[in-house]
Formats: structure tokens, sequence, C-alpha cells
């Protein structure tokens, strides 16, 4: 068969069999539902027949034991009756005897509620052989001792009206037999006359509550008689089927296979030709021959078909050149990354370099690399073309990308860790996301096992179900050309966010790696190495500017006794403690050391010898008046701590001096009873400098070295120096905390007019501070 013949058949199955197909559908279905929907409705009638038949039985009944139970029932009968609650009332003696029948009583048969019949007219099985005239309930009549008397029967008639009530009731044609037995007479009913015999012949064949059809389209249904319903009747609805749908049916399918062949005939004669056309020029293509052409003789999907052969073997040698460059253009970004990873830590520099090669590499106009930081924002460490693709309403903030993870494009990429590429609509506009028409975002993650993990920590941020989470997004903006990002963008992007997860992984386990050799791992404070770095830097700083720099040497007091007690596991979890206690008593700006063992050093910026002493006590009365609790033992564990200070420039010129003075401090406060502090003694050889301040200013007369003019100091011997006959620190001055420690942060012109102050929430023991004391965040803090 040729191409034209087998497009013909193909069209001809494809139209006729669904036409066929839907034909039978709706001529089945139509039938369906109607049968369904008429098989529904006589349902609802049969159940109202049978509610409506039993309350005119319960109202039989509530009428003959109303009769029985009055003193006269004769009376009480007419009087029911002329109510209208029956239509007679029957009584009866003991023997069958009738003592009393409402005037116009209908004749008998009666038809029981309880289904036996009352009258002279049915058989031996209480079946009537006439038309049933009444529907009756019996109750029996008794004296007042209990004694029976008779029955009372109650009777409504059945009669036409009564059947059309009941078909009124139902909304359905209700036919009234002569009997149970037989379906050939009719007592009553409300079919019409041309319908009636058909109904009463497919009513024979039913059995049960079945639901027959006839051949004029009604749908019957045979109902009693039964113990709730003692009527034989026959209920019957019309079809809703619309007349000649077959007909119908069959004419539109006729029609369909009609245009179907003329159509198909045509399809397949217009589609064969440029189809021999195409095929020849595919040939040619395949051998490489990529001039090869095929003439567009219509503008219909062939005729575009042709064309876009043609496109195509115009555009396949330049696609080809553009493949070459692109191969030899990505390995020369390559190898600059290369390059950058292996020579740089800088990694903003590693960041931009992998930002411009990815948008060489793809086409892009714009870029930018979010990384993950605390609180679960996305932020830009680096971008390229984003001016002018800010929302009108943030073009006035800031210009640094920030997004929420889990908001826009590029927060769900991180949310999810899948990458994203499409086309942005006009409408969405993401909050702090900038304008584009086209994206692609790639998350990247800490490459597993990576080296971080090797000094002690996760290679990188962990989600809840344990996978590696995102540590940011490589996202890319607005291809060139207005076309949207292919799957060779994203899998080029793909490889450059690997690289920046390498890199950020291995700025972080350089970060890592200094923090350690800086820090003690047990109580997180720095270690003695940062120290010396540290006291030289401060001990410059407060030379150059004229301040002062307290110097505090700590030790537990009896810490041997607290390992050699409650063992050394014990004693590392008071070290933590107190390491603890000590940065919430210091300030942001403080420097909190471990020296060693239970000694520890702190640098106080900005501090005189008075404020320093503030501090002692709170670190005192913050160790002495809460126990540590250690888990291990059923109590905690007291302890107390031994302050040593010194201030330079009193007590030393230089950090290592200083640092010397606080530790002979500490002996002093040890030798004193431990649980104190100690002043070290001002050396008289070292070399003093003025500092200049208002007039107004002047030394407290408590003998400490304070900044601003010098004091002549008074010595007793033994003494410390004193300016007046007050000896030491006071424990409480109302001017002690608020004239103790300036911050850093003020004016110095401001610190010497008011003297050396804190700040306004000191005297606070309990006031939250931060230290700069190893890797843990810092609290913010106004001073003492």
């Amino acid at each position: 068969m040729t191409l034209r013949g087998r497009l013909t058949a193909a069209f001809l199955v494809v139209v006729l069999g669904p036409v066929l197909l839907g034909a039978l559908f709706v001529a089945s279905t139509v039938a369906a539902v109607d049968r369904s929907r008429s098989t529904e409705r006589l349902a609802v009638a049969a159940s109202t027949v049978r509610t409506s038949v039993d309350a005119l039985c319960q109202q039989l009944r509530a009428t003959a034991d109303a009769v029985a139970l009055t003193a006269e029932p004769a009376a009480a009968a007419a009087q029911l009756v002329g109510r209208g609650l029956a239509a007679a009332v029957l009584i009866t003696d003991v023997a069958g005897q009738v003592s009393y029948v409402s005037p116009g009583a209908p004749s008998t048969p009666w038809q029981h509620c309880a289904g036996s019949t009352e009258g002279t007219m049915g058989d031996s099985n209480g079946t009537p052989t006439s038309p049933v005239r009444a529907l009756a309930a019996q109750v029996d009549l008794h004296d007042r001792a209990g004694t029976r008397l008779g029955t009372v029967t109650a009777a409504q008639r059945v009669d036409p009206a009564f059947v059309a009530r009941l078909a009124a009731v139902t909304g359905v044609a209700v036919t009234l037999l002569d009997s149970g037995a037989s379906a050939a007479r009719v007592t009553h009913t409300t079919e019409s006359r041309d319908v009636r015999d058909a109904v009463l012949a497919a009513a024979v064949g039913v059995r049960g509550e079945q639901v027959t059809e006839t051949n004029e389209g009604r749908y019957v249904r045979r109902l009693g008689p039964s113990d709730a319903q003692p009527l034989p009747l026959v209920l019957s609805v019309p079809s809703e089927r619309p007349p000649g749908l077959h007909a119908t049916l069959v004419g539109a399918v006729v029609l369909a296979g009609l245009l179907a062949v003329l159509a198909a005939w045509r399809l397949a004669r217009v589609t064969t030709r440029p189809l021999a056309e195409l095929a020849g020029a595919v040939d040619r293509v395949a051998q490489g021959d990529l001039s090869a052409r095929v003439p567009v003789r219509s503008r219909d999907e062939l005729g575009r078909l042709a064309a876009a052969f043609n496109r195509m073997t115009r555009e396949t040698g330049s696609y080809v050149a553009a493949l070459t460059s692109n191969r030899d253009q990505l390995r020369g970004h390559l190898a600059v990354l290369g390059d950058t990873l292996a020579s740089t830590h800088d990694l903003q520099r590693i960041l931009r370099v992998i930002l411009r090669s990815a948008i060489g590499a793809t086409g892009a106009r714009a870029g930018a690399v979010l990384l993950v930081e605390t609180g679960g924002v996305l932020v830009a460490q680096c971008t390229e073309g984003l001016d002018g693709r800010w929302p009108a309403e943030e073009a006035d903030g800031s210009p640094t990308l920030r997004v929420p993870v889990g908001v826009g494009v590029v927060g769900e990429v991180a949310a999810t860790g899948e990458p994203q590429r499409g086309r942005a609509e006009p409408t969405e506009a993401p909050t702090g996301e900038p304008r584009c028409r086209t994206y692609v975002a790639v998350p990247f993650a800490a490459p597993p096992g990576g080296a971080t993990a090797g000094l002690g920590g996760p290679s990188g941020p962990v989600d809840e179900a344990g996978a590696a989470a995102a540590l940011g997004v490589l996202a890319l903006y607005d291809r060139l050309g207005a076309d949207e990002f292919d799957d060779d963008d994203l899998a080029t992007l793909r490889t450059f966010a690997g690289h920046a997860a390498v890199a950020v992984d291995n700025v972080r386990v350089h970060e890592e790696a200094q923090r350690l050799s800086l820090t003690d791992p047990l109580t997180g404070l720095w270690n003695y190495r940062y120290l010396r770095e540290s006291i030289r830097r401060e001990v410059e700083r407060a030379s150059r500017f004229g301040r002062m720099l307290s110097v505090l040497a700590l030790d537990l007091d009896r810490f041997k006794d607290v390992n050699d007690t409650y063992g050394h596991a014990a004693g590392d979890t008071v070290l933590a403690e107190f390491a603890r206690r000590v940065r919430g008593e210091i300030r942001e700006v403080d420097l909190a050391f471990r020296q060693g063992g239970e000694e520890f050093v702190l640098l106080l910026p900005e501090t005189d010898a008075r404020g320093a002493a503030i501090v002692a006590e709170r670190l005192g009365a913050a160790v002495r008046d809460t126990p540590i609790a250690v888990e291990a033992y059923a109590g905690p564990v007291q302890v107390t701590v031994s302050v040593g200070i010194a201030v330079f420039p009193d007590h030393g010129s230089t950090g290592r001096e200083v640092l010397e003075a606080a530790d002979d401090a500490l002996y002093a406060a040890k030798a004193a009873g431990r649980d104190t502090y100690r002043i070290a003694e001002a050396r008289s050889d070292l070399p003093t400098r003025e500092i200049p301040v208002l007039a107004g200013a002047v030394t407290p007369p408590d003998g400490l070295p304070r900044a601003g003019q010098p004091v002549q100091a008074v010595r007793e011997p033994g003494g410390p120096a004193r300016s007046d006959p007050a000896v030491g620190v006071p424990e409480s001055s109302p001017a002690g905390p608020s004239q103790a420690r300036p911050e850093p942060d003020e004016d110095p012109s401001d610190s010497a007019t008011g003297g050396a102050r804190a700040g306004p929430d000191v005297a606070r023991p309990g006031s939250g501070g931060g230290a700069s004391s190893g890797p843990h965040p810092p609290r913010q803090s106004r001073g003492r």
C-alpha cells in the first residue's frame, strides 16, 4: 500500500473509530442514566406509598383505640367519624355479631392493615375475591375488669380518590389491582388508557421489587401486598429518553464517515509530494552534504518543516564551530580557576573568578554567588551585572543581595538542594531578588568527607535528614539572545558550583585551623599563644593613645583538691563553667585567656585599677555565690577564685612586665587567704608620662591608680600606696561603677572630662556581657 493509501486509512480509523465509539457510548449512557433515574424515582415512590399507608393505618388504630377506651363506644365512634378520622367504625361482640356500624360504611371486603380481610367476600385464606373497598384497623374491646367484650374496627375507603392522593404524593402513576393474586383486573388507576394495558402486562411478569420497561417507554414496579403495605399496587413512570435518539446518532455517524473520507483523500494527496522531496534532502545531509535544500511550496506545517530543515543545515556548520570555540574557552576558564584555587585563600577573589568563568561559559548577562549565613539568610558574596536590575521599591535600599532561605528562586534552591532553571514571569517579583527574564540557579554543598571533618568538625552544615545542607547558591540571569538556559548550561554550572563548594570548604578549613591554633579546646577561650600576641598589641595601643590597660591574673583556689576528690572529668566541667561565667562578667571588647591549668588572664582595655577591682569583685561573687553542678556527683562543687591586678603603665612598661606584676599580685591574694584580689605594688622605677586632662578631673582619694593626672601616693610600711588614710578599695562606693572603666568607643576627650568611666549598667553583677574570648559568639554589653 502506498503512503497515500496508508494515510487515508489511518485518518479514517482515527476519525471514524472515536465517532462510532462515541455514538455507542452516548446511546448506552443515556439508556443507563434514564433507567437509573426511573428506578430511583420508583424506589422513592414505593417508600412514600409505604409511609402513607402506614400513617393511615396508625390513624385508624388510634381511632379504634379511642372508641374501645370510652364508656359509650357508639357515641365515640360517631364523633370520630364525624371528625373525619375514619370513614366508618364497626363494633362486634364476642360472638361476631355486629352491635354497631357507622351509617354509610363502605361495603366489604375491608383489607386489614395486618393483612386479613373483614367481610364475607373473602376466600378461606383471607384473600378478597372482589375488589378491596376499605382499609381497616381492628382492636379488642374490654370492660373495666379486663373481660373481652368484642372488637372495634375503624375503616377508610379505598376508592379512586384514595388512589389519586397516593399518585399526587408520590409523583408517579398508581394502579390498585383487584387482589394480590392476579394482575388481570384493575380496581382503580391513574394510568392513561393508551398505556394501561401495557403497564398491566408488564406487571404480570414482575417479581418482588424488580423494575421492568414496557415497549411504550414506561418503567413498571409492583408494590405489595405485604405486612407493611397490604394493598396490591403497581407504580409506573415514563421514560425520559429524547425521542429519535438512535436515528440521530446513526445519521451523525454516516455524515462523519463521508466527511472523513473526503478529508483523508485530500490530506494524503497534499502531504506525500513534499515528504518525498524532504526524504531526498535528508539522505544528502546524512551523507555529509550540508548544502542540501528543500523547496518551500506552502506555508503550512510541511512548508515550515522544509524551511526549518533549510535553516538547520545552514546553522549546523556554525554550531559546530561554536562548540569548538566554547570548549576551548571552557578549558581556559577551568585553567584560570585551578590556578586561583591553588594560589590563594581569598574567598572573595576565588568566588569572583568562579562567577566570571560561569558567566563566560554560559553566555549569561549577570550572576551572583550567595552563601548561607547565620539566621538562614543567603547573602551575596560577589555579583556581576546586577546594576539596574533591582525592583523599584528596593532601589534606595541596601545594594547587598539578601534572600531568606526558602523564599524566591535562590531561596528555594538552597532549601531543597535541587537546581532550577526557567523563565521568570513579569508578574513574579520575589522579595530581594533582581529582575530577570531567564535564570538558572544551582546549590553547592561541602564535599563529603571534606577536610573540615579531619579537624574535628563536620565538613559542612547538615540538614534534619542527615544530608549535607547547601553552603550557598550560584545563580545566573538573562542568557544572551533572550533564550532560556538549557541542560548543558545547567551541567556546566554544576561544575563551577562544585569548584565553589571546594573553595568555600578550603577557606573554612583554613579559618578553622587558625581558630584551633589560637583557642583552648576545653573552655573556648583564647590560649597562651594568642595571649602573648594580644597583650603586646593592647600595650602598644594603650601607649599610643595614652590609655590604661588592666591585666587580671585569675587562679582557681585549691583546684588540685577538686581533681583529687571528684576526678579530672569533674575538673574539666568546673573549668568550662568558670570560663562561661568569666565571659558573662566582662565586656565585648575585653579579652579572656586560659594561660594553663586553672590559671586564666583577662585584658581590660581602657580600664584603670578601680575598674579592674570592680571586675575582680564581680568575678569572685559569680564563682563563690553559685556552686558548680557536676552531673556525675550528687552535690555541687564549691570553688573560689583569687585575682591579681596590674595596670599599664603603672605596674610595667611592657606587656611581659605587667603580666608578671599581675602574677605577683595573684600570689599576694593567695597569701592573703584566697578568694580575694590584690593590686600590684606600684613600681617607683617605672618612667611616668603625664596624660593631659581637664582641670576639673581629680584622682579619687582611694589610693588606686587612675587615668589622668598622677597623684602623690603615700605608702605605709607593709601597706599599699594611698593618698589619704583610706587604704585599699572599698567594697562599695557610690561613684565606683560609674567612674571605673570607659568604653573603647568613647571619645578621648569625653573620657578625660569625666574621668575613667564605665557603661551605665556596670552596677548589675548579673548583666550579660561578652568577650572576645575565642570562637563563642559575643554578647552585647554596655560596660559596667
